[in-house]
């Protein structure tokens, strides 16, 4: 899409990576590549995905600051007017990623957003003494949600909810029935819908109908970056303007969602631990409270199954500025598609953004050949069959392009 008359285009954004270590080695999040720095993540979206606004969601652990202060005086990277730090085609808006738990319910994760980093470091010095180590990623926050909340918006921040719908810290997913009950419903900037679901099937619940959707890939590794994004519309990748694309104003909005295809969500179905496989995909053996071949209650409720228990309309209603869901299947979930691969078509065809949604068959074919460049057009338009993900293992793309 062409720059519009009002001086705005479409830019594709991120909002959930993760840093794995800090340049001197520092862990952050434990789980993630220790490969992913500030400076590795930056550069990967610029150069090979094509992200041009990216949300770093561990901005709040010292180590990580320390590095970004580096950054910023060596001029390799600045502070964009707007907010957010730019390097080169990319803006990185600063974020943390918080645990909650409350009566009730289980562990949740909700992310924060901050205009800038001066707003970041008083952030962190606000839930340092609320953390056990401030240093780390996604660590628990002796306080409410809503205090959570209070605080983080009294200092300009955003707010998502992250993830919302996945049995293991989603807040729907393992800790409310309704957004509700955690949080203001009013200071809920846009809702996560994590990798396992799609609008189609959010918007069986009618307290959605208010709240823009994001689709963020929870990046573990530079891979991952991207697997989940969102095309938005607006004169710029700043923070300012991400917020009036959320709020829908002066013609900025989200253009569209490209999320996973949500059967290749890790937690898709419900999975029984004792059988160790998915239960079925039908209604009643998603919402059944027992596993219906041994019988055992060890069951990982999917995602597909805890909305079937929660939605209040048997079809979507979608709001009129709800951006449509298009499925994605990164080039990771190709059969055939190693690094080698992966490397050439970044090279030779464009960024994984390019190759996925914009390339013709013949510029991927020359690169690829015609069976992968037949699976990527066909997972493009939505032909492409799947093996649902369960129990935390990622669904399979079938091989039969």
């Amino acid at each position: 899409m062409k720059e519009t008359d009002n001086g705005l285009r479409p830019f594709f954004a991120d909002l959930h990576v993760h840093i794995g270590r800090s340049d001197g080695g520092q862990p952050v999040k434990i789980s993630a590549s220790r490969d992913l720095t500030f400076r590795s993540i930056a550069h990967e979206a610029s150069e090979r995905k094509g992200i041009q606004l990216i949300g770093v969601i561990d901005c709040h652990s010292p180590a990580v600051q320390a590095d970004i202060d580096r950054c910023l005086e060596s001029g390799e990277m600045e502070e964009a007017e707007g907010g957010g730090i730019r390097y080169r085609d990319t803006v990185i808006l600063p974020g943390a990623e918080m645990e909650v738990r409350e009566p009730g319910g289980g562990p949740f994760h909700l992310l924060g957003f901050l205009p800038d980093m001066r707003a970041m470091k008083e952030w962190t010095a606000w839930m340092a003494p609320r953390q056990k180590n401030v240093m780390l990623s996604s660590q628990r926050l002796r306080a409410t949600a809503r205090e959570l909340q209070e605080e983080l918006l009294a200092r300009g921040g955003v707010l998502v909810p992250a993830h919302v719908f996945t049995p293991h810290r989603g807040l729907l997913g393992c800790s409310a029935d309704r957004l509700a009950d955690r949080l203001d419903p009013d200071g809920i900037a846009a809702v996560e819908l994590g990798l396992s679901a799609d609008s189609d099937m959010a918007d069986r619940l009618s307290e959605m109908e208010r709240y823009p959707f994001l689709t963020n890939s929870d990046a573990h590794s530079t891979g991952m970056i991207g697997r989940e994004c969102n095309e938005m519309l607006m004169a710029g990748p700043t923070f300012r303007e991400w917020v009036k694309a959320l709020r829908g104003e002066d013609g900025r909005r989200i253009l569209a969602n490209y999320g996973l295809h949500p059967l290749l969500g890790k937690y898709h179905t419900t999975y029984c631990a004792e059988c160790r496989k998915a239960v079925g995909s039908g209604s009643d053996e998603e919402v059944a409270e027992v596993c219906p071949s041994c019988g055992s209650r060890k069951l990982i409720r999917g995602v597909s199954g805890r909305i079937e228990m929660l939605a209040d309309r048997g079809e979507p209603m979608h709001p009129e500025f709800r951006a449509p869901y298009r499925p994605q299947v990164p080039l990771s979930f190709f059969p055939g598609v190693g690094r080698v691969l992966r490397d050439r078509l970044l090279e030779e065809v464009g960024t994984e953004m390019e190759v996925l949604h914009r390339a013709s068959r013949e510029r991927i074919a020359a690169t690829a050949g015609e069976r992968i460049a037949s699976a990527i057009v066909a997972a493009r338009e939505g032909r492409a069959t799947f093996t649902p993900g369960s129990g935390g293992k990622y669904g399979k793309l079938s091989e039969s392009f």
